[in-house]
């Protein structure tokens, strides 16, 4: 398995940025001549996120990027309470003043956005007033009432992430899936030969909402042997309704030679299976391997822990930037939310695996900063 990883070196390298560039301008530390830094504030369904990256020349086809802070806060804004939209404004407020005050980062670099996750379950709850109030209250907290804090439906975000996160070698041959906490999307380019027409995947299940909606069927009995017996409820149901649809819908099998999966429970996933190989932004795996790692979740969890999967790793820089990572995954995943997004994962990924043993799946662990991008490209090109 590592060597069919290994062996994958330029994909691992190439999946992500098309070329941006201008003067570096900030106080952060930059790696590249000649490039930019840019800021992404995301607030998605679990809580809102920051992605600064330094964009460097030629950065699609060499990989000339930096990712200079990723970061984010639980507020579960989909809850749509007081108290989590306090939390989210909050959230909200000092990341950008992070990137803007602390960072140096100019105003008009920051890209600010509500993702497809949050529309679709605001739409769904009839709470859709309760983002433009979160936008107007931003507005007012960093003193720029006329900024753009753009509601991004489902269609816009998956194009943005397949263009942001697949080198254009692999544009035509790759069926990527975003899985988010409220929702998944993607899709695939299906004339082969232009990014005019996107076809688009889209399930209203993401690793948070399949969380959710277990805990409501556990009735308040929230111990490991009642979670995993509902959430075998929650992803049945999801699977028998919503996934098996969805994918054959797509047309994706004929055209498609990749499958791709970005989001937090593919970054979790990917540094849980391997942590070896820290330093690889895509990390290639079998629907095999993805079935052990969800039956181990529940039944050896201690597996998965920092120490344990750092014990055999002899290289001590490569230990320690693998211990961060770690710490990372178990500080923004608990064992039932790993196991729902991992469960979620794997109904999808069955799909696929069932119809065409031929596909080659991938975990892109670097996808939040895909959409930063392309939406930085087409605000420019605009």
């Amino acid at each position: 398995m590592l060597n069919r990883n290994r062996c994958v070196t330029a994909l691992l390298i190439a999946f992500l940025m098309p070329a941006i560039y201008a003067d570096a301008q900030t106080s952060v530390p930059t790696r590249y001549t000649n490039s930019s830094v840019f800021t992404g504030i995301e607030v998605g369904a679990k809580g809102v996120k920051m992605s600064v990256i330094e964009i460097g020349k030629n950065a699609q086809s060499s990989g000339a990027f930096n990712i200079v802070k990723d970061t984010s806060v639980n507020t579960d804004f989909i809850s749509f309470s007081p108290s989590t939209f306090a939390a989210t404004l909050d959230g909200f407020t000092a990341l950008f003043h992070k990137a803007t005050r602390d960072m140096k980062i100019p105003s008009k670099k920051v890209f600010t956005v509500i993702s497809s996750g949050v529309k679709m379950q605001a739409e769904k709850e009839k709470k859709s007033p309760m983002i433009q109030q979160l936008i107007d209250s931003f507005r007012v907290r960093v003193g720029e009432p006329e900024r753009l804090v753009e509601v991004v439906d489902v269609m816009q975000e998956a194009r943005l992430s397949h263009l942001g996160i697949v080198p254009d070698k692999r544009r035509f041959s790759t069926f990527l899936i975003d899985i988010g906490s409220g929702n998944t999307k993607g899709g695939y380019f299906p004339d082969g030969v232009s990014t005019a027409n996107f076809k688009l995947f889209q399930l209203n299940w993401g690793t948070k909402s399949t969380f959710n909606e277990t805990e409501k069927k556990c009735d308040g009995d929230m111990s490991l042997p009642n979670f995993s017996k509902n959430l075998v409820r929650t992803l049945q149901q999801a699977e028998s309704a919503d996934i098996i649809y969805a994918v054959n819908s797509s047309g994706a099998f004929p055209l498609s030679d990749n499958i791709a999966v970005s989001g937090g429970i593919a970054w979790a996933t990917a540094t849980l299976l391997h942590p070896e190989l820290i330093d690889n932004p895509v990390i290639s795996i079998t629907f095999d391997e993805l079935v052990k790692f969800t039956e181990k979740l529940q039944k050896n969890f201690p597996a998965y822990s920092t120490e344990f999967l750092v014990s055999n790793m002899t290289v001590p820089q490569d230990r320690e930037r693998a211990k961060v990572e770690i710490a990372r995954v178990h500080k923004v995943f608990d064992q039932k939310s790993l196991m729902s997004g991992a469960g979620l994962l794997w109904k999808i990924m069955r799909q696929f695996e069932s119809a065409f043993e031929t596909k080659h799946f991938y975990l892109v662990k670097n996808g939040q900063v895909g959409w930063v991008s392309a939406y930085v490209d087409q605000t420019l090109n605009d």
